[in-house]
Formats: structure tokens, C-alpha cells, sequence
């Protein structure tokens, strides 16, 4: 049996094609995934992430629960609204999640999981609070839904109350608010300005009508996979996993060294990969060649095999194939991919392609 969000007979109404995700059913595109993926470059798209997990951690053990548990600091959180993106390793460096942690209150955090690592993640967390006065309660009961793009603001703000509007209008990026029983946070997934906003269920269908009256577009999970990648945000699962860690997956950004008396899980682990020397790295590639990337493929730079393609598809904004890749930290700016037996030349560049629309590379 499926899950389903709140939004599933929107979906249905909307003509979606609808796939297993993890045990979701959820909408691949309503139509044309390029169309969607283009709105939301150019104009302002909707997203169904109710399938992800929110979790949170109340007590007054909260703080000391995530300087411990995660690679990021949250004492980077200087007030009430702020947020962060981090890792969450084991004990060995490895990356077991990714996510985005909100500071909501002294004693009130909130964290963002992804679907696909829910009984992981939540295991881990019961595990490593043990002892700690903080307690871990999901939210099954709230829906989540992600408005993105140029436009986004200006269009949510036309269907919020005014409490609401009035609350997120000097939202920065990385910061949400609490409105009542809704939780709005300036946060996304696809290189955009945007908001995530988390609300009771039962609010879903009327919130998604308001938005479709606005002209904000249904988009499906194909549009997030190409929008994230343009923009080089990493997915788990592909892009990074328990085998590899922030070091060599473009994610060195995330982990705070400082203080160095801060202890945290992994922290040893990558320490000891800093002072030999990180041998991977993550990079993006443009392909000069015709043909579709795909993950797997190989890359090549001279005869030799020097890494692996983790993300990879046609890129509607550069009209052109694009790619993420682990690879040797000794490869330069250009390579072969091995497509089906045929080597391609690509360009080797910075591991992101998009902001905010333009493109970058």
C-alpha cells in the first residue's frame, strides 16, 4: 500500500502522472516536465514535499542534542527564525542525511528529513538523544508544500491572510516564521527564491486552489530533479551517502570546525580525511557532445577511469546535457563520459550551473 499526501486528489484533478516515490505516490509531471521546469525559472511553480518527514525536538536538551548530532553548528543560529543545511554523518564521516534545521525557539527546533531515510534518520536521532532531556515528536498530521521562482513571493503573498503576508514579507533567505499553526520558511530546493510552507492537512486543498487561482503551476518530481540539479544541489542517495562524506561531495561548506572543542559524530573521521589529503571531489559537467548523461557513466581523462557521473540529465535552461560527478581530485577541466561504449568530451566545471535563473558557467 502507497502513502498519500493531502494534495493526492489535487494530483489526480490535475492530471498528474503519478509514480512510487519511497512508498509515495507522487506526481512525476502534469503534462511536460520541461514546461514545468521553465515556469519555475522564469515565473513561479508549486511542489508537493508533504511526503518528507518533519520532525521536532523540544526540551531544553535540544541545543547540546544538535551541536553533537550534526556537522553544521547550530549556535550558528543567532535568533528565533534562523536556519541552517547540514549533514548528518556517522561515525565514520559518512553522510546518512541530509536537511535543514530551524531554530524556532530556546527549547523548539525543527528539522526537514527526506523521505527515503525516515526510519534511519529517526533511529539515529532516538539512539544518540538517549539521556538528553529532548523529545522527538514527527508531524504526520501537517501538510508541506513549496511555492518557487521569481515571481513566488509576490503570488503566495496574494493568497495569505494578512497576518500571514504580513509576517513573510521581510523573510530573508534562511529564515521562517511561525503564523499561528502554519510555519513558513524562505528555503527551496531548485536555485529560486521561495517559500516551504507546512500547515494542517486539512488546510491543503483550499491552500492549492488559492495557488492555482494565482497562476502558480502544479510541477512534479521531474522539474525538482532538473531545477536542483541546474542549481548543483545535491541529492541523497546519488550524490552523496553512508560511503561518502562532505569533504568529497561539495559539501565541505557545511561542516563547522570551529570551535574545535565542539565534539560531533564524524568529526574525527573527517579530520583524519583533511590532514591526509580529501582524494574525491565533486564537479559538474557540461557535455560538448551530443547525448544524455545519465548517473553511473563513467568519466575518463586520459584512457583512465577517474570517477563516476552521480546526477545527470538534459538541462532545459543551458539546452544541454549536464552533470554531477565524483571524481580524482587530479581531473581538470576536461574529460570523456563513457555513454553506452562512446566516449563524449564534456567540460569540467564548478559543481553548479543556474542562479537564480541565469546561468553561471
Amino acid at each position: 500500500m502507497h502513502n498519500r499526501t493531502p494534495f493526492y486528489q489535487q494530483h489526480l484533478d490535475a492530471h498528474a502522472l503519478m509514480v512510487d516515490f519511497f512508498g509515495w505516490q507522487m506526481p512525476l509531471h502534469y503534462g511536460s516536465q520541461i514546461a514545468e521546469h521553465n515556469k519555475v525559472r522564469q515565473d513561479a511553480g508549486m511542489f508537493d514535499v508533504s511526503h518528507m518527514t518533519v520532525v521536532d525536538l523540544l526540551g531544553a536538551g535540544g541545543r547540546e542534542f544538535l551541536r553533537y548530532l550534526l556537522a553544521n553548528d547550530v549556535d550558528r543560529l543567532s535568533h528565533p527564525g534562523k536556519a541552517i543545511y547540514s549533514c548528518m554523518l556517522d561515525d565514520q564521516g559518512g553522510v546518512l542525511d541530509d536537511l535543514i534545521v530551524y531554530y524556532r525557539a530556546p527549547d523548539n527546533y525543527r528539522l526537514i528529513l527526506n523521505s527515503a531515510t525516515r526510519a534511519k534518520d529517526l533511529a539515529w536521532l532516538e539512539k544518540n538523544a538517549n539521556g538528553l532531556p529532548v523529545f522527538i515528536q514527527t508531524r504526520p498530521e501537517l501538510a508541506m508544500l513549496a511555492v518557487q521562482g521569481p515571481h513566488a513571493k509576490e503570488k503566495l503573498l496574494s493568497v495569505l491572510t494578512p497576518a500571514q503576508a504580513d509576517a513573510i514579507s521581510t523573510l530573508q533567505p534562511f529564515e521562517a516564521v511561525d503564523i499561528a499553526n502554519w510555519f513558513i520558511a524562505r528555503t527551496g530546493y531548485t536555485g529560486e527564491d521561495g517559500f516551504e510552507c507546512v500547515f494542517p492537512a486539512e488546510e491543503a486543498e483550499t491552500f492549492w486552489k488559492k495557488l492555482l487561482a494565482a497562476g502558480v503551476a502544479p510541477c512534479g518530481l521531474g522539474a525538482r530533479d532538473t531545477l536542483r540539479l541546474e542549481a548543483g544541489m545535491m541529492l541523497y542517495g546519488q550524490d552523496m551517502d553512508e560511503t561518502t562524506t562532505p569533504l568529497e561531495s561539495g559539501l565541505a561548506w557545511t561542516v563547522a570546525w570551529e570551535p574545535s572543542s565542539r565534539e560531533f559524530i564524524g568529526r574525527a573521521a573527517l579530520e583524519a580525511q583533511k590532514e591526509s589529503g580529501v582524494k574525491r571531489k565533486m564537479v559538474g559537467l557540461i557535455l560538448e557532445d551530443k547525448g544524455v548523461i545519465r548517473p553511473g557513466y563513467t568519466v575518463i581523462v586520459d584512457g583512465l577511469n577517474k570517477g563516476a557521473v552521480t546526477s545527470g540529465t538534459f538541462s532545459p535552461t543551458l539546452e544541454k546535457s549536464i552533470a554531477l560527478a565524483r571524481v580524482n581530485a587530479d581531473v581538470g577541466k576536461s574529460c570523456q563520459i563513457d555513454i553506452r561504449g562512446k566516449l563524449k568530451a564534456a567540460q569540467v566545471v564548478a559543481p553548479r550551473f543556474v542562479k537564480h535563473g541565469k546561468i553561471i558557467v
